[in-house]
């Protein structure tokens, strides 16, 4: 089957060695100049991958619809998450609360252990940005400055629209849309607070801020 994975994020990068591996041919288009990029700044560039639990526990510090993530966390675990990086070249350390870290301190080797995968099971690699994805038949085609390409299947791997500097800008919710699907509105979660106040005086640390 031929496959087109877009979005060279860690979901994307894992999704399409994956797909590669089960025997597809298998193309990743980003739009930035290589894979990763928001990556790159996760964890003050130190990147915390994973939390070293079982899914069980993992799943009791969710604190909304801890179910949506049962499939996933049970068929891959935090465990296989350390183990796939290890295999390919990247050592990792635990630290408080279970915290994975990559052992170099630096967010880019969790990047380059994930290249590494789709290199060695043949992913081929498009820098170049997703135009427009429609579907004939039973062929999706794919549009990019270079022209039109048809697959079997796609999977949209764009993250959301949280930081547009790194390629997250929300153009994944229109290509969705594209293919008729209904698009909730997002709303920002890690947000600063904004008051009417010019000034907030907190008092002492002994007084209660409502």
């Amino acid at each position: 089957m031929k496959v087109a994975v877009i979005g060279a994020g860690p979901a994307g990068l894992i999704a399409a060695a994956t797909a590669s591996e089960k025997g597809n041919e298998v193309t990743l288009f980003e739009r930035n100049e290589k894979p990763g990029k928001k990556l790159y700044i996760t964890g003050k560039g130190r990147c915390n991958v994973t939390n070293l639990c079982s899914p069980r526990e993992f799943l009791e510090n969710v604190v909304t619809n801890p179910k949506f993530l049962y499939g996933s966390l049970f068929s891959f675990a935090p465990e296989d998450t350390v183990e796939l990086l290890k295999r390919f070249g990247t050592e990792v350390k635990v630290e408080r609360g279970n915290r994975v870290f990559p052992l170099s301190d630096k967010a880019s080797d969790i990047t380059k252990a994930l290249v590494r995968y789709c290199e060695k099971t043949g992913v081929k690699f498009v820098f170049s940005n997703v135009k427009a994805l429609k579907k004939e038949d039973n062929d999706f085609i794919i549009s990019t400055s270079s022209g039109f390409e048809k697959f079997d299947a796609v999977i949209l791997a764009c993250g959301g629209k949280s930081y547009p500097a790194t390629g997250s800008n929300g153009d994944g919710y229109a290509l969705a849309k594209e293919l008729g699907h209904s698009i909730v509105k997002p709303v920002p979660a890690l947000v600063p607070i904004i008051l009417k106040e010019d000034v907030v005086n907190l008092g002492y640390k002994n007084d209660i801020v409502n």
